[in-house]
């Protein structure tokens, strides 16, 4: 899998967008193909930092957000996602 995170090493921390209930979701991506469109369609924002695209362990990476209590979505190649106005960094460190 594949998630974002800002290039920017004053504003680290992966990208997570918020939902309705104001809980920050992180988006793993499980293609790096998806994972590169998306970080360009949010870099067309104006003040927006660089993002890479960070392969991750599937397992690692879920198994961290569940001890942490992150909320966490697979985004998988048939998935359609568009940036939202509301998106954040998640800035607490996972293991």
């Amino acid at each position: 899998m594949f998630l974002l995170a800002s290039k920017n090493s004053s504003q680290q921390g992966a990208y997570a967008v918020e939902n309705q209930d104001g809980e920050n979701v992180l988006f793993f991506f499980e293609e790096e193909d998806d994972a590169d469109r998306y970080a360009e369609l949010i870099s067309i924002e104006d003040d927006y930092p660089e993002m890479s695209v960070i392969e991750i362990d599937d397992f690692v990476a879920m198994r961290a957000c569940e001890m942490h209590d992150y909320m966490y979505n697979i985004i998988r190649p048939d998935d359609i996602v568009v940036p939202p106005k509301n998106d954040l960094f998640q800035k607490d460190k996972m293991a």
